[in-house]
């Protein structure tokens, strides 16, 4: 029987306090080795959480939830993370923030420095390994978050709304970019977005959650070929995708009459 990248079976959060604020409720899902998967729903519906919870960062409160076979108890071993902010440290050149994890694993720096080359040479930053992030874009600055998230060979990766902060054309070149990684390095994925679009372009799967508190109302299997190019959004297949999406939010009262979300 193969294990699943991740499971999650009835899977609650609920956050202390006075108001005590359920975050997720009820939530059920088995996501398989290397697939990518988009998780999609309205600012505060708990997808943040949700990945939080398979980071290990956030304690579950009912249910139960593993990573590569293993129950989560604090942070799994191979997985990385990519945040919304790049959170690079400006004080250390590009090749020293993508070694970061490696040195906080205390291994050796010298045995990934030809991994680092690599990452570097697939994500277009071969001329910037010296450069301070300061001196980068901002869609560069994500590669290199990129970069380092991958550097340790995870089997698992966890981007929370990575492109959020992205202008809609470096957004664009951000989503190619992604899928082109991920179809050399064929980790796991775990993608949060608001954007449908994007999470159908990038997904092998969508999961669609509900307000707060989050479920999960719907997993769409995304029959498109990869690679996929941005022209593909034109595609009546993609629109359908899209449509169907949209009449989920629709029916949930999400987005009004004139297609605006509320």
């Amino acid at each position: 029987m193969s294990v699943s990248a991740v499971h999650a079976h009835n899977l609650s959060k609920q956050y202390p306090g006075s108001r005590g604020v359920q975050a997720l409720a009820g939530v059920s899902a088995d996501i398989g080795l290397e697939r990518f998967v988009s998780i999609l729903g309205p600012s505060g519906c708990g997808k943040s959480t949700f990945l939080r919870c398979v980071a290990g960062l956030e304690d579950v409160t009912g249910g139960e939830l593993s990573v590569n076979g293993k129950p989560v108890q604090g942070p799994p071993d191979d997985i990385g993370m990519v945040f919304q902010r790049d959170a690079l440290l400006e004080w250390r050149s590009i090749r020293k923030n993508i070694l970061l994890p490696v040195e906080f694993a205390k291994k050796q720096s010298s045995a990934y420095q030809e991994k680092v080359d690599y990452l570097l040479n697939l994500t277009g930053l071969s001329d910037f390994g010296s450069s301070y992030p300061r001196e980068l874009s901002g869609g560069m600055r994500q590669r290199a978050a990129i970069c380092r998230a991958l550097v340790d060979d995870p089997k698992l990766l966890l981007m929370d709304e990575p492109f959020g902060a992205l202008d809609a054309f470096t957004r664009d070149q951000m989503n190619v970019e992604l899928q082109r990684i991920w179809m050399q390095t064929r980790n796991t994925v775990l993608f949060v977005t608001h954007g449908i679009s994007e999470a159908v372009f990038l997904g092998d799967v969508v999961m669609v959650f509900s307000p707060r508190p989050g479920r999960l109302v719907e997993t769409i299997e995304i029959d498109l070929p990869r690679p996929r190019h941005l022209s593909v959004r034109e595609t009546p297949e993609f629109g359908r995708y899209v449509a169907h999406i949209r009449g989920i939010f629709e029916e949930m009262g999400l987005i009004n009459e004139k297609g605006a979300a509320v």
